[in-house]
């Protein structure tokens, strides 16, 4: 990976913005949101990508400064799209070894060694494909800014901020209960995370009741196609936000939410979630992995291969036909349409009070607000 602090704004930002015709899995009339709700997905599943092209598929470009290219798969051919926007088609002369096809100025030759370093060489100059993830666990970390411990131990003194209401009855219910088809990886009760240590007391996952209701609806639609829904987070208490604020860089917090406001997972309106194979139990492979901070994570982004962005979009356009969208920096964040009108919540998962009464365990509030102070 590399360090936060040599990831720009401008990098994450770069990358929705290239080659849109070109490099787009759906055209501009079979967008997510123009889906019809019968039909997922508007275009064939792809074929995966060879192996050997895994090696080479990505971003390359100096860690200081903006990504310079971005080589994808694209209908079973092999691209190569610069900053500016310009497109290169790129064969195979060698072994792992690829050109242009028929470039002049520049030259563009992409070759990944033995141990699967992947190099693109740009006339003379030579530039290394990013690692945004360790490779030890597959999963993006940063240096936070503070340490976890002593920022829970500040943060359950805060209280969330002052709002107006009126809002609704906050109904949580636990989601793992209704389907068996949902399955469970909350990486914030591990610590397989951004931050390398937990952060919540329980691997639990809960969501207002339409919400909840919406999303297994939602999987219903995925089912006939062989994918579950696997959840990541989705209720959150709003110390944890700030935890995850306090901790960030600067460059990171476009990833973050501004405890200021509060989250709309701290509402239980919003969920970070991806597919899974249900034949397998194996999640299924996105252009950018989960929570990573790095242009991967926009929805936008046109690198990785056909197969991973037709996953993504089968993920988008399922959830946005029950009334969830997605945020345009992460494209496993999904937010229900109704969440403003409920409160800001500050709840741990260990103090959650479940009742049993009815087919969906849920906590039901009698109040509007509520602080941890005034938890027994």
């Amino acid at each position: 990976m590399i360090p936060m602090g040599q990831i720009t704004l401008r990098a994450f930002l770069l990358v929705s913005s290239i080659s849109a015709t070109l490099l787009s899995p759906l055209s501009n009339s079979q967008t997510p949101a123009a889906l019809p709700q019968q039909n997922l997905s508007p275009i064939p599943k792809p074929q995966d990508a060879p192996a050997e092209w895994k090696l080479l598929i990505g971003d390359y470009g100096l860690a200081s400064d903006s990504t310079h290219f971005v080589v994808l798969e694209q209908n079973g051919e092999l691209f190569a799209t610069s900053k500016g926007g310009e497109t290169f088609h790129l064969t195979k002369i060698s072994p792992g070894t690829y050109s242009a096809n028929g470039a002049q100025r520049p030259t563009l030759q992409l070759h990944a060694d033995s141990a699967g370093k992947a190099t693109l060489q740009i006339d003379e100059a030579y530039i290394h494909r990013r690692d945004y993830v360790a490779e030890s666990d597959s999963t993006f970390k940063i240096h936070p800014l503070r340490s976890v411990e002593e920022l829970s131990a500040a943060t359950l003194k805060d209280s969330p901020p002052v709002e107006e209401g009126p809002f609704r009855n906050p109904d949580l219910v636990e989601l793992a209960p209704l389907d068996p088809a949902i399955h469970l990886d909350i990486r914030y009760a591990s610590a397989n995370n951004f931050l390398g240590t937990p952060v919540y007391s329980q691997a639990r996952a809960f969501l207002q009741r339409p919400a909840a209701e919406a999303l297994v609806r939602i999987l219903k639609k995925l089912m006939p196609f062989g994918y579950g829904l696997l959840i990541h987070d989705a209720y959150r208490p709003w110390y944890v936000t700030k935890i995850f604020w306090e901790a960030t860089p600067p460059e990171g917090k476009i990833f973050v939410a501004d405890p200021a406001q509060g989250s709309r997972h701290n509402r239980g309106c919003a969920a970070d979630l991806t597919l899974y194979d249900l034949a397998t139990g194996k999640p299924i492979e996105m252009p950018g992995t989960y929570d990573e901070m790095s242009p991967r994570s926009f929805p936008s982004y046109a690198g990785g291969t056909s197969l991973q962005r037709w996953h993504r979009e089968l993920l988008r356009s399922a959830m946005e036909s029950e009334g969830f969208t997605v945020y345009d920096a992460e494209w496993w964040h999904f937010d229900y349409k109704d969440w403003k009108e409920y409160p800001v919540l500050n709840i741990p998962f260990e103090k959650l009070g479940l009742e049993q009464g009815s087919s969906l365990t849920h906590w039901k509030f009698s109040f509007i607000s509520i602080h941890l102070e005034d938890v027994p």
